[in-house]
């Protein structure tokens, strides 16, 4: 698994925390200094928990689960979504829907209505009704791909999640917790890292640092991926293989 230098970290600006006045005291372990009435993250202890949640991550993929990856934070949003989609994990970068862990069933009969909008085109029932009804079937179609578009094949719970930014991400922190669904996060100096099961101390604001941390776990999960489809391959070829005159008169 790629590790990732401090220097690496210090480039992308992860270092940079918030004002001191918006600090969280939880976050006291991971602050190395303070700078100008800012707070500088340790990025030592970045380096460590990154590791730590990285290998983590790798772990849930290699088992063939699903990581639900949340950003609804505008800088966040697309870095996201083309980082996670290489990979083929479910994401959130729109608003997060309330009960969507909680109220899982509701969410799928969501993503259910999309694909019978789309059998609809293909099995003729368009030719059957009004423009005004396919107009309005459209819309609607389009309002649930940006909302759920992008979590369609998660057909059960997400075994874990990846936030960015969990002051913004309340919501989908509580869900999680009150599942029991191990949280990973990038955590600035405003955030309390007690929350989530993996925190990385990072600044969760600049473009380049939310790049660099994605890259790293996207990295992890394919790695993960990767050695999932070697094994079962491997299994395959095992199982088909002939077996010998010789063996089988033994």
């Amino acid at each position: 698994m790629s590790r990732v230098t401090t220097d690496q970290l210090l480039e992308a600006g992860v270092h940079f925390g918030h004002l001191k006045s918006k600090w969280n005291p939880a976050m006291a372990p991971y602050i190395f200094m303070e700078r100008n009435g800012i707070h500088v993250i340790d990025l030592n202890k970045t380096a460590v928990k990154l590791e730590e949640a990285s290998a983590a991550l790798k772990q849930i993929a290699k088992s063939g689960k699903k990581i639900l990856f949340v950003a609804t934070k505008k800088q966040a949003k697309e870095i996201v979504a083309e980082a996670v989609k290489k990979v083929n994990m479910p994401y959130v970068t729109e608003r997060w829907p309330g009960g969507m862990l909680t109220n899982f069933s509701t969410i799928r009969k969501a993503v259910k209505k999309m694909a019978a909008i789309d059998k609809m085109a293909t099995d003729g029932t368009y030719e059957t009704i009004s423009k005004k009804e396919k107009l309005t079937i459209s819309r609607e179609r389009e309002k649930l791909e940006i909302q759920f578009g992008s979590i369609s094949d998660m057909s059960r719970l997400p075994a874990a999640l990846f936030i960015v930014d969990i002051v913004k991400e309340h919501i989908a922190v509580a869900e999680a917790r009150r599942l029991n669904i191990p949280t990973f996060a990038i955590v600035d100096t405003n955030s309390n890292p007690n929350v989530v099961d993996y925190p990385i101390p990072a600044n969760d604001d600049a473009a380049k640092s939310i790049a660099l941390i994605l890259e790293v776990v996207t990295g992890a999960v394919q790695e993960g991926l990767s050695e999932r489809k070697f094994e079962k391959d491997k299994n395959d070829d095992s199982k088909a293989e002939p077996v010998s005159s010789e063996a089988a008169k033994d």
